[in-house]
């Protein structure tokens, strides 16, 4: 008889294998040796404990289900309990139930992964839903709300899958917000089309009156009466493209006739009042000239009213230089009666008085304060030395102001 720490081979060739339950059969051998037959049922062994390093390593680096995992495991233990093999079975056993262990730990693990995903995918598809309910109920923008209700629609598509009875119920909120937008969209174009017929009447109306009036000379009630016909028309809204071109081709030629008229007659009238222009360029160079800058206030107003009569009596200037020509003089105007304030001001009791009250406060509560610096840094107290000192350093600025301003008077 030959024996091996895990099996022997008797000696009409029978071989056993050792376990913990004791000896069991695996097999006899006949053809050699009994070396030979312990030989071949270990390396039987060896493929079993092959097999089970190679489950190990796969779950140890691998992302294996524990499904199939614990379908290898249960397949390996059937192969190592009724193994026709030679070596330590009890350990192979005992390193399956440690994969055992670990495979249900994976399958927790993976449960709770799969819960997990679940519960994200359904705060995906929530918040895709939830959005596709605001664009349905809220907004007047169809273009882009459509197109933004297709993008949801890609991204429900292309979001991670919950659980079916929620998939369900929130596909049925999306697909009604989808349909709710679709009506919305439709109703609005519907009662646009109602609302562009009522504005083409409109501005039929405006239409007809503006070409009723294009041939008046009435020209400045006529210009008036345009920019009103203008302003409705704005305020119209608008009509179907086509119809809208066509109106606005009419209005604006019935427009343009009117104001082509008036140009050429005012450009007749402009051209008579050119004389007039000159004679108050003249006036503004002599008038700059007298008067700027402002010395004496008094004896400037008296020469700025002989210059105020001469402008009136030079008439009106045509329309392309009217704005600047009186907005040069008025500023002429401007310069005297503001040298004339100045004036007042420098020589009244009253502001004088006021400033000088002003300097003797200010000088007495700068002494005061000068004190409160002095006791505060003798007593050493920094907090209210530094208040002291931003309130005196303020009070210094407002002085000199003060009394700049009161030098002016002088």
């Amino acid at each position: 008889m030959t024996t091996d720490p895990w099996g022997r081979v008797d000696d009409d060739g029978t071989v056993y294998v050792r376990t913990s339950e004791g000896e069991r059969v695996v097999g006899s051998w006949q053809a050699g040796a009994p070396e030979e037959a312990l030989a071949f049922f270990k390396r039987k062994y060896e493929s079993l404990l092959t097999e089970v390093e190679l489950l190990e390593k796969r779950l140890a680096t691998t992302d294996l289900s524990a499904a199939q995992a614990l379908a290898s495991v249960q397949k390996l233990r059937d192969a190592v309990t009724e193994a026709k093999a030679v070596g330590d079975l009890d350990s192979l056993a005992r390193r399956l139930d440690v994969l055992t262990e670990r495979v249900e730990q994976r399958r927790i693990e993976q449960k709770q992964a799969q819960e997990e995903a679940r519960a994200q995918a359904r705060e995906i598809k929530e918040r895709i839903v939830a959005e596709a309910e605001r664009v349905a109920e809220e907004t007047t923008h169809w273009k882009t709300g459509g197109e933004r209700m297709r993008q949801l629609i890609d991204e429900w598509k292309a979001a991670p899958r919950a659980d079916r009875a929620t998939e369900q119920a929130l596909w049925k909120r999306m697909s009604a917000a989808r349909n709710a937008f679709s009506k919305r969209r439709k109703a609005y174009f519907a009662g646009l089309d109602e609302q562009r017929e009522q504005v083409r009447e409109v501005k039929e109306r405006i239409v007809a009156e503006a070409e009723a009036i294009a041939d008046s000379t009435d020209w400045g009630p006529t210009a008036g009466r345009y920019r009103e016909l203008m302003q409705q028309w704005k305020s119209a809204g608008r009509a179907d493209r086509a119809t809208e071109d066509a109106l606005w081709e009419r209005f604006k030629s019935a427009q343009d006739r009117f104001f082509t008229a008036r140009n050429a007659v005012f450009a007749e009238r402009d051209a008579e009042l050119r004389g007039n222009a000159e004679i108050k360029e003249k006036l503004l160079e002599e008038a700059r000239e007298a008067l700027l800058p402002v010395t004496d206030p008094r004896e400037a107003r008296v020469r700025l009213r002989d210059f105020q009569e001469r402008w009136e009596e030079a008439g009106p200037a045509p329309r392309d230089v009217r704005d600047r020509l009186e907005g040069a003089f008025r500023r002429i105007e401007e310069a005297v009666r503001r040298a004339e304030e100045q004036e007042w001001q420098r020589t009244n009791p009253e502001a004088r008085a006021r400033a000088e009250a002003t300097i003797a406060q200010l000088r007495d509560s700068i002494e005061t304060l000068e004190k409160q610096l002095a006791d505060a840094r003798e007593a050493g107290d920094e907090r209210r030395a530094s208040q002291a000192q931003e309130s005196l350093d303020a009070r210094r600025a407002w002085l000199a102001e003060a009394e700049r301003a009161l030098a002016e008077m002088s």
